[in-house]
This record gives C-alpha cells, structure tokens and sequence, in this order.
C-alpha cells in the first residue's frame, strides 16, 4: 500500500502539483476510492487509518522532493503533529505556528463544535511548500463501532466555524446533532458565551432552535452495513470498461504491452489507478468500482491479487522514472489507455449488473492463479464453472 501510494502520489504531483494531491486528499469519494484501489475492505473506517499510515510510510523518503509533509496520525502519532508541523516549517521556511494553530482549531471544531456523538482517534495533517494544507481525522463512537470523517482543505476554508469542512463521511447517526460550524448556527456562535452564562429558560428554548435548525449542506459520503461489494455499488458501464480493456486495448500501446510480465489483467488496475491520477471528481460517485483493481484484504469482492498488484506497481513506478529524466512516452501511454477506458464506456450503452457479478465471480475463481490473498492467508483454487475469458 504504501508504494502504491507513493506512485499515486508522484503521479499526481506531476499532473497537477501538489495542489492537486491537497484538493483530492480532501474528496470523501476519491479518498475512498484509493483506498478500495489500495486493496482495504471498501465499507470499513480502516480505509482511513490505512490509507494515510500507507502514504505517511510511503512518502516519507521523497517529502522533500516533492515539496508535501504528512505529519500526525492516529493515537499518539496525532500528538506529534505540532513537532513535525514546526519541522516541516523549518525545511520550507513557512509558518509553523500558523500551521500548528489550524491543526489545535480543525481538531478542536471537530471535538467540541461538532457534537454528533464521535470523539477522534486520527488526525493527519498534510502542508506543502506554498502553504497551503489538507485534514483528514477520523472519530470513533463512544458506544459502537462506527466511525465518521472530517475533511478540511484551506484552499477552500473561509472561516474555521462557519462551514469550515469540505466534506464529512460516515453513516447518519440517531442521536441529535448540535453543529455550531453549520450556516443557521450563525446567530448560536455568536451569542454562544450569552447563553450559557445566562442559562435562562429563553436562552435554553434558544438552543434547541437552533440545534433543530442545523443542517448540513455539503456532501456526505455513506456506505452500508456489510462487508460485501455488490454489483449495485458500481455503476457497471465505468467498471466494465476496465475489464474490455483486457480483450480491446488501444492500437498504439506497445511501450506498455512489452513490459514484461504484464498481461490482460494487469491492464485493467494499472487502468483503474490511472483514473485517480487522471479522472474528475464526478468519475468517484462510485468508490466501490475501484477494488477491482486489486480486490480486498477481507475477501470482497475478491482476494488481494498480489502478482498484479505488484506488476501495477512496477509499471507505474518505471513510467514516473522515466518522466523524471523526460522521457514521458511510457506515463504517456498510459494516459491514452485511461482515454480509451473511457471511450469503451460508451462503445455497449448499456451494461447489465449480472456482468459485473459474472467478473467479480471470475476474479474469486482465479484468484490462486494471481497470488490471491486475504487477511487470514493465501486464497485456495476454486471450483467454480464458469467460463475463462481472460487470463493474466
């Protein structure tokens, strides 16, 4: 996880800067899609604390070429953020007080200001060279097992209490919410100190308005309650495309077609990961699509492949080294192979959801083949009937 993310990362740095790895570290539906294309369960809160230990491993040795430090975590890592924050300030001359001040106030609004029932247990930071950051902290039930995401970018931040967040992910919670960051909660902040030192039964009835009135309007990213990918949770025309990819790759792809080892199944991952360097953030309503790419550590829809999470990784990080001396013809080529991917979309209008069942029954029967593996062991050989399209 961590090098495949580190290649995501480099990939997207040099499509788009480091403002662009900030901006889509901030999506709710990106970040869930790396981490079902990094291998996690695609529901679990796991995905968070992964994903970011992942990139915090993988990034460390290239933070300073890249211009990006990712500091804090989860547990007592998070109360190392203000060190590493000073640290980061003193490689790039920038302001680590400032930093430090907006990391105490997004983990304080999220604690305190936010009451929906979730205390925090991760808290990553993430700066690069001009300044600008990106949070994404995670906070845990008191009673239960569900947990909810907080996403703040600055680019978009114009106040840390009013609408502060760019997004928020996690199942609606029965409990009520009082959120002083929310519009209506406007006239709530700043009567906030009144209220309380009144304690009046009008300024009580206050209160309650005003927590009856919080609403929020960004969008939230939520996901059921079970373990399983369906084919309802991908929109199978975008899925599909990745899988024709395997039978119908583009003409002029021989600089990726003789890399050795690489074959049809290969294809579609280091297709799938090309869409998160390369894809808009309407291309992510579907999150779930993205483990196709290399399955899932607890078996849904498939069995990590390891041999093609490997060679994806290899092809990636071959073409980002041969960007960086400029010969671009192989990170160009894959370029083209997400153009195609998405042209095949359109090739078959429409693509039934019993297609995407069929696939994600092939992968499990071929998972062995492909060095399938779980978190309790390697995936033995199937006996499955089904027909054999495609074989890496």
């Amino acid at each position: 996880m961590a090098r495949l993310g580190r290649v995501v990362v480099e990939a997207l740095v040099r499509e788009e800067g480091t403002a662009g790895v900030l901006e889509r570290l901030a999506h709710p539906f990106w970040f869930q899609a790396l981490g079902c294309a990094m291998g996690m369960d695609w529901h679990s809160s796991g995905i968070t604390t992964s994903v970011l230990g992942a990139l915090k491993v993988g990034l460390a040795p290239v933070q300073e070429e890249l211009g990006l430090w990712l500091c804090g975590g989860r547990g007592n890592a998070s109360r190392k953020t203000p060190a590493e924050l000073r640290a980061a300030a003193e490689r790039t001359g920038g302001d680590g007080e400032a930093w430090t001040r907006a990391s105490r106030l997004v983990a304080k609004v999220d604690n305190a200001a936010v009451q929906d029932g979730f205390h925090l247990y991760l808290h990553t930071f993430l700066v690069d060279r001009a300044g600008a950051w990106t949070v994404v902290q995670q906070g845990m039930q008191s009673h239960g097992s569900w947990a909810r995401r907080y996403h703040w970018t600055s680019t978009e931040l114009r106040s840390f209490v009013d609408q502060p967040h760019s997004a928020i992910h996690g199942l609606p919670v029965e409990v009520p919410i009082v959120n002083l960051t929310a519009a209506p909660a406007a006239e709530a902040r700043s009567s906030c100190v009144q209220v309380v030192q009144e304690l009046t039964e009008r300024g009580l009835r206050r209160w309650d308005e005003w927590a009856r009135q919080v609403r929020r309007s960004r969008p939230r990213l939520q996901l059921p309650d079970r373990h399983e990918v369906r084919a309802g949770d991908v929109v199978p025309r975008r899925l599909m495309a990745a899988v024709d990819l395997q039978t119908e790759p583009p003409d002029d792809f021989e600089s990726l077609l003789l890399t050795p080892g690489l074959g049809p199944r290969s294809l579609s991952s280091i297709a799938i990961i090309a869409e998160l360097v390369f894809g808009k953030p309407c291309r992510f309503s579907d999150p779930a699509r993205f483990s196709y790419a290399h399955g899932g550590k607890d078996g849904h829809p498939f069995p990590v492949p390891t041999q093609v999470y490997d060679r994806t990784i290899r092809v990636w990080q071959d073409a980002l080294r041969k960007a960086r001396i400029g010969r671009d013809e192989k990170l160009e080529a894959i370029r083209r192979l997400d153009t195609h991917r998405r042209q095949l979309e359109f090739r078959r209008p429409a693509r039934r959801l019993s297609e995407v069942e069929v696939v994600f029954e092939r992968e499990r029967r071929d998972s062995a083949g492909y060095g399938g593996r779980t978190a309790h062991g390697f995936a033995p050989p199937a006996q499955l009937n089904l027909p054999n399209l495609t074989a890496d």
